[in-house]
């Protein structure tokens, strides 16, 4: 099994274990670092990140989006996406052009070379999400997935 980013397998590392312990903030996080751990290594045969994969599945969903609007999708700052974005477009995965509709909007899209890329790497991508999904059963998914909505619920409204 591979190393998370911690650099620790699949167990908490045992000095944290004491102060992580019964805080669910932890738990989630320690899973979102194994799925995004895991995506990184399938990605990296496509030469893709995590973030440059999203952006490319987002621009395939919805092309001509701005940075601003990227960034907010893919929860990251404005000058990670820029980042990311001159290097989709150095790597010929994405073009970039004023918005018809804002005259000092720059927009992106996909290139031809940037959809081919994500229908490869989309498959490897799925394939990890697949098997985080068949670690449980159907009742378990629907029941899994209603706690993360309440959680993210529970805490978009927490004053």
């Amino acid at each position: 099994m591979a190393d998370t980013a911690a650099g620790h397998g699949g167990g908490t590392n045992p000095i944290t274990a004491g102060v992580a312990a019964g805080r669910l903030g932890h738990v989630i996080k320690r899973a979102e670092q194994a799925l995004i751990t895991r995506k990184t290594h399938v990605l990296r045969e496509f030469g893709l990140t995590v973030p440059q994969y999203a952006v490319l599945l987002l621009l395939t969903a919805s092309d001509g989006m701005s940075a601003a609007q990227l960034a907010r999708e893919c929860m990251v700052t404005p000058q990670t996406m820029a980042t990311v974005l001159a290097n989709l477009e150095r790597d010929g995965l994405i073009e970039r052009h004023p918005s018809p509709l804002h005259q000092k909007v720059v927009v992106n899209a996909a290139t031809p070379e940037g959809r081919a890329v994500l229908a490869e790497a989309d498959k490897v991508a799925r394939r990890v999400e697949g098997a985080l999904g068949a670690a449980f059963t159907p009742a378990e998914r629907r029941q899994f997935e209603d706690f993360l909505e309440r959680s993210i619920s529970t805490l978009e409204t927490y004053s």
